[in-house]
């Protein structure tokens, strides 16, 4: 497992929460994006990279199906 080079951004505030989550469920990060293409979700490595990284804004479909994937309350990727 990498670890990230850089610090957390300001451009969403689920992005931390969601690779601590995914880290927690043990899912790499490319397992998550596979699944987050199958839903209908157009993300890349990087796409999704910065979206953790919290360097870009998330998209409410990205978050509906982050949740979905995971097995949580929405809620639970603003906390």
């Amino acid at each position: 497992m990498k670890l990230r080079k850089k610090p957390y951004g300001d451009a969403n505030i689920i992005g931390h929460n969601l690779e601590r989550i995914r880290l927690q469920k043990h899912i790499k990060q490319k397992d998550f994006i596979a699944q987050m293409q199958i839903r209908g979700v157009d993300i890349n490595p990087t796409s999704y990279s910065k979206l953790e990284g919290q360097t870009r804004i998330a998209t409410d479909k990205e978050v509906y199906v982050a949740s979905l994937i995971l097995g949580i309350d929405i809620n639970e990727l603003f906390r």
